[in-house]
């Protein structure tokens, strides 16, 4: 009798859950905006623009890529219930993005999307040795070591997983109409801006799907970061603040040997960051800043502690500013959280900036070159450290 009335009790105390559910329905259409900014410096590249980025192409996952190709990027994606297979729709857009008047939205195809297969990654190779923290020295317990050829998948796997925000942005998955596609891959000029009215339409999304984004929602500005001092000793990194940020994330990484990588993060507490060089909401980067392990918008410089990196050769430094995020419906949430709320439309924009660079680079590394740079290396070109036993590759996803 007494496991009956557990199971009533249980029952009726989960009804105003399930009401509350009830009352709130999925939006008929969701349009995915993101918005990230690129910069990178590597000897011989000097400071490099969108422009030289052409190589890298006009292709959708462009803001995924953390310290990944420069230039401004944008990801866009539409899914609307009324036609869950996908739909061919149309993205009205401002005259400042200087792209004309409009971007296609076109359906995704079947099959593995990009998400499955990087989630095939074989277990990595080699030794992997872990460093944390702005400091001149290392710090008492570190570094932490993994060997892969000895540790068990529970062991690695444990080790790899840290903090991190679930993807809640454009995807190019099935069921999703995105922008660029194979219809339309320009590039988003340099200096383009996303400020002024928006439009979305296409069967099955509703009419009145406009939404209006002012400066604070643009395109962040570039990170503009700096290292000083001599790899084998402590290393500086500073960096100009940029207004939007919400807070920063650094990390470093290169390889010793064929078999060893060695790793860096900004963080106080031993997090190597694998998934916060990306997308993370504003309230999840201020519990983050409160665990410090975000650097806090105010601060411009972290120290890289002694010779981590002094027997290593090009080890390259990533930096993430994470900007605001703007959530918008129509028509919008009711005050009352009982109210029953039906949205016609919902619209996401994500926003964040991220830069590259090499330790031990001069201090114009990560600032503006004159136009007269050398233009000796070129695009089949290695970067150091970056093509290591695969270890990079088993790692980063690179």
């Amino acid at each position: 009798m007494s496991t009956r009335i557990a199971a009533a009790l249980a029952t009726v105390l989960a009804l105003p859950a399930m009401t509350a559910l009830a009352q709130t329905k999925a939006p008929v259409a969701q349009f995915w905006m993101d918005v990230a900014t690129n910069s990178m410096s590597i000897p011989g590249m000097g400071d490099m623009e969108s422009g030289e980025g052409a190589m890298f192409g006009g292709m959708f996952g462009g803001t995924k890529m953390g310290g990944g190709a420069p230039g401004q990027w944008l990801d866009t994606a539409l899914y609307t219930r009324l036609k869950a297979s996908g739909t061919e729709g149309t993205h009205a857009i401002p005259p400042a993005l200087r792209m004309g008047n409009s971007l296609p939205l076109i359906p995704v195809a079947g099959g593995r999307s990009a998400e499955e297969r990087e989630g095939s990654a074989e277990k990595p190779k080699g030794k992997l040795v872990f460093y944390w923290g702005c400091s001149d020295k290392v710090r008492p317990g570190q570094p932490r070591v993994v060997d892969f050829s000895r540790s068990s998948p529970d062991e690695w796997s444990r080790f790899m997983t840290g903090r991190f925000a679930p993807d809640r942005g454009a995807k190019a998955v099935p069921g999703r109409s995105v922008w660029p596609n194979e219809r339309d891959r320009q590039r988003v000029p340099n200096g383009a801006s996303l400020e002024g009215e928006h439009a979305v339409s296409g069967e099955g999304v509703p009419a009145g799907l406009r939404f209006s984004l002012r400066d604070a929602y643009d395109f962040m500005p570039r990170i503009r970061m700096s290292t000083s001092g001599d790899a084998k000793a402590s290393v500086n990194v500073s960096w100009q603040s940029i207004n939007a940020a919400q807070g920063y994330f650094l990390s470093a990484m290169g390889a010793r040997g064929e078999e060893e990588m060695i790793v860096w993060s900004s963080s106080e507490q031993p997090d190597p960051g694998w998934g916060l060089i990306d997308y993370v909401p504003p309230a999840q980067v201020r519990k983050l800043i409160g665990e410090k392990v975000v650097l806090a918008p105010n601060i411009q410089n972290c120290a890289i502690p002694s010779g981590i990196f002094g027997a290593v050769e090009g080890a390259m430094v990533r930096m993430i500013a994470y900007g605001p995020e703007l959530d918008l419906a129509h028509p919008p949430r009711p005050a009352n959280p009982k109210a029953p709320w039906d949205p016609e439309w919902a619209v996401r924009v994500r926003i964040k900036s991220t830069g590259m660079t090499v330790l031990g680079m001069d201090e114009q590394g990560g600032g503006r070159r004159s136009s007269g740079r050398s233009q000796d290396a070129s695009p089949s070109q290695e970067i150091p450290g970056m093509g290591v036993g695969g270890v990079l590759k088993g790692i980063f996803g690179l």
